[in-house]
């Protein structure tokens, strides 16, 4: 086995060659934000989208369009209004007088990365317009189903501080996404830096298109070929059922927690790992690696209780203690 393990690190590590060099340019436009831009590339290598939550000016906008030209991909963002209508996102039919027929107009969602940003603020009826999108990969107009284009990401903002207007975003939608990044300040070395490269008029924003999508797709399928071994399966069936069972796991969180995590939380913690243990170089996943992505996976699909809220314990709390309860293979 081990053997063919080398081989497969082989593989990743001449294949993704360029996954350095494209951390290296985004890098060069945005200041700090590592954690913010490696959870974007993990979300594009194992096709899984991702919410992104902070205050504003911390440059979530900003990574998505650099992320989507260094890798040429084609990029739409959609401001979520009140008054937004599904048409508004996914398009619509326009009558053509000429010949008397319907024609399908496509909508800002038809592209490689799309930003829905702060999402929570379009009615149900909008944000439920992306379901179809999201988990299909398709789009539905007048019966004529039509496919959107390869990669298809979607990168959705919320704001936590203002929530006046806003609508709470589904579980069923919630669930879809693979990841929900928590994007924190900058440190002060950092801020500093950003000062000293931002704070013009026009500041210079150039970015080198690196990669091509072809390439991404190819590492897609690298991603598949990641090894997982049969423990660390166990491991991450173990995180989630702790979730739901905490008991089975001496855990006393069961007043805690309304919810556990669904089956797609397992399937997306495989995925999540695979695809970080590519951006690391190996052919392999480590316990650690199903740690480090855990929390982003985990902290949106647990559902907790009354008790909790009023308790001021929050999903990152719960699942910290998950990890250090759970026995590590």
């Amino acid at each position: 086995m081990s053997e063919p393990l080398e081989e497969l690190n082989a593989r990743v590590q001449q294949a993704t060659g360029w996954i350095g060099a494209l951390q290296a340019e985004i890098r060069n436009v945005i200041v700090g934000q590592q954690h913010l831009v490696d959870r974007l590339l993990v979300g594009l290598l194992a096709n899984g989208h991702v919410l992104l939550e902070g205050v504003p000016g911390l440059a979530k906008t900003l990574s998505a369009r650099v992320l989507a030209a260094a890798i040429q991909a084609k990029f739409h963002r959609i401001q979520f209004t009140p008054d937004l209508l599904p048409a508004d996102i996914v398009g619509t039919l326009i009558y053509n007088p000429q010949d008397g027929k319907y024609h399908a107009t496509r909508g800002p969602v038809f592209a490689n990365l799309v930003l829905a940003d702060e999402i929570n603020r379009a009615p149900a009826k909008v944000q439920s317009a992306l379901l179809e999108a999201m988990q299909e990969r398709q789009v539905t107009l007048g019966g004529e189903t039509m496919p959107l284009p390869a990669p298809f990401l979607v990168l959705a903002t919320e704001n936590p501080i203002d929530q006046e207007g806003t609508y709470p975003l589904p579980e069923a939608q919630v669930d879809r996404f693979m990841l929900k990044v928590l994007v924190d300040y900058p440190a002060f070395e950092e801020e500093r830096r950003i000062l000293d490269t931002m704070a013009f008029t026009a500041p210079e924003m150039k970015v080198r298109p690196l990669v091509t999508l072809q390439e991404i797709l190819q590492a897609r399928g690298l991603v598949d070929a990641i090894h997982v071994h049969e423990q660390i399966r166990d491991y991450v069936v173990n995180i989630v059922f702790a979730t739901r069972r905490p008991e089975r796991y001496q855990l006393p969180l069961k007043p805690l927690i309304q919810f556990g995590a669904s089956p797609r939380a397992t399937i997306m913690l495989t995925l999540a790992a695979k695809a970080w243990a590519v951006l690391q170089g190996r052919g392999y996943v480590t316990p650690q690696d199903i740690k480090s992505i855990g929390p982003d996976v985990l902290r949106h699909r647990i559902i907790l209780s009354y008790e909790a809220e009023a308790e001021g314990v929050t999903s990152d709390e719960l699942i910290k203690k998950i990890f250090d309860t759970v026995p590590v293979p």
